[in-house]
């Protein structure tokens, strides 16, 4: 989107810098002058240092909607590289930034930065307003209004959901509603994030679409209804979800562009780092992991969602062992952990599965199989949207997120555990093997493969 051209310069350009992964949307706004804003960062600065040299722009401000609770904030990593912060006064952010005040106007070069505040998804929570001269031409909202939806207010505590709920029903009914309606909205959190509620797969909207086509906004419903729409759409989350504001609010461990390295482990030093409480975490395939690993450590495919995933079923404060493959960049892996928070990384498994094996060390495997023999009871791990949208009717269903609390729930006997291709199954079945079920299965393929389907709960 182009705002605005002063003496053939582009002012005002907002680049979206997506994570699939952890579905939020960073932007970065060209300022017009060789300078550059960045809107809600994550911890790894190489995608905005990438885009700024691509653009031979310089990092002037940082700027945070919120106090994140799904990922790190990269605010700091800008910060260390000449950028000033300005961050929601609310946040009480205990590092050096700018606190910002709602209908404060800041010039940012080619434009005017209006404050907007807009509490919902967080008490503090800042939408920012771009403007040419009088014109509004941007609407950085957060997580205040996205593409078909709006960010959970459940994350802070039981106690103030339902209010932070009515306080969103009210910024976007009575602040970003009354924007024009064909300004352009750049929301933070969106598809795939955890933060969000019935979000589109669009990452970008306008004020006229959410208006007209937002489903918590159909019928014009007062308060009450948006507020029950709300509360019915959510899910679970990862519990880390729950640590991460305090560890943005006291500011994050700088690391620059390279992070520490991943230092090579002997297997004898694995064993001393799982005797002292490490977690093995397996990122190679399901379809490698399935064919031998080191035992009880926990399947975690290296993908987009890997980060979620590992914070949702690790806790923080664990040291981290990986075991990897030619396939997986150690500096990536790295950056991903360091993302949902993880400092305690000790190392990976030097020369892999292979040198495991090579030492005389036992492994465990687990089957990979592309039908059912009717000998084992089918577990669906899938989060219970995708399983209301369809599932087999005999079917066991427990979320992944909840099963090592839930396994002694489970009926005895055999089980075949399916998702929706095989990833977060083969991390089930590594969870089960290791809680001591014997006799466990992943099926190579969604629900759909196995029979026919039923819709609802």
């Amino acid at each position: 989107m182009i705002f605005k051209r002063r003496l053939e310069k582009v002012v005002g350009v907002v680049i979206p810098i997506v994570d699939e992964g952890l579905g939020n949307s960073a932007y970065l706004v060209d300022l017009g002058d060789g300078g550059a804003l960045v809107v809600d960062p994550e911890r790894d600065p190489r995608p905005y240092l990438a885009e700024l040299e691509r653009r031979r722009l310089r990092v002037r401000f940082v700027v945070e909607t919120h106090l994140h609770a799904d990922f790190v904030s990269g605010a700091r990593e800008l910060v260390a590289l000449g950028a000033e912060l300005w961050a929601p006064a609310g946040s009480a952010l205990t590092h050096r930034h700018r606190p910002l005040h709602d209908n404060e106007e800041i010039d940012i070069g080619g434009l005017v930065m209006r404050v907007l505040a807009t509490p919902g998804h967080t008490p503090e929570h800042l939408s920012y307003l771009l403007l040419d001269g009088p014109v509004p031409t941007g609407l950085l909202s957060g997580g205040t209004l996205m593409t078909g939806g709006v960010a959970r207010t459940d994350l802070l505590s039981p106690d103030q959901t339902e209010s932070l709920a009515r306080a969103a029903y009210r910024s976007i009914k009575e602040r970003l509603f009354t924007l024009p309606d064909h300004l352009a909205v750049y929301p933070t959190h969106g598809a795939g994030s955890f933060c969000s509620v019935g979000s589109g797969s669009e990452r970008t909207t306008t004020i006229g679409a959410e208006r007209r086509s937002n489903p918590l906004f159909a019928n014009d419903p007062d308060e009450d209804q948006f507020v029950r729409r709300l509360l019915a759409g959510y899910g679970t989350y990862p519990p880390y979800f729950l640590e991460l504001r305090e560890v943005n609010r006291a500011g994050p461990q700088v690391y620059g562009t390279h992070p520490p390295a991943l230092l090579p482990l002997s297997v004898e030093e694995v064993e001393t780092a799982i005797s002292d409480g490490a977690e093995v975490v397996d990122v190679r395939s399901s379809a490698f992991f399935s064919a031998g690993h080191v035992p009880r450590s926990l399947s975690n495919p290296w993908r987009s969602q890997f980060a979620t995933w590992l914070g949702w079923l690790v806790p923080r404060d664990r040291p981290v062992v990986f075991v990897a493959d030619h396939g997986v960049d150690s500096e990536n892996l790295v950056w991903a952990a360091l993302t949902v928070g993880f400092e305690r990384i000790v190392g990976e498994l030097a020369g892999g599965i292979e040198a495991w094996v090579e030492a005389g060390r036992p492994v465990s495997r687990i089957p990979l199989i592309d039908h059912s023999d009717g000998d084992r009871r089918i577990l669906d791990v899938r989060q219970e949207s995708e399983h209301r949208s369809g599932h087999l009717p005999d079917a066991l269903h427990v979320e992944l997120g909840a099963l090592a609390d839930a396994v002694d729930d489970l009926p005895p006997g055999g089980l075949l555990v399916h998702c929706g291709r095989s990833e977060r199954a083969m991390t089930a079945a590594s969870l089960l093997t290791r809680a001591g079920r014997p006799d466990v299965a992943v099926f190579k393929g969604g629900p759909d493969r196995l029979g026919a389907l039923v819709i609802g709960p």
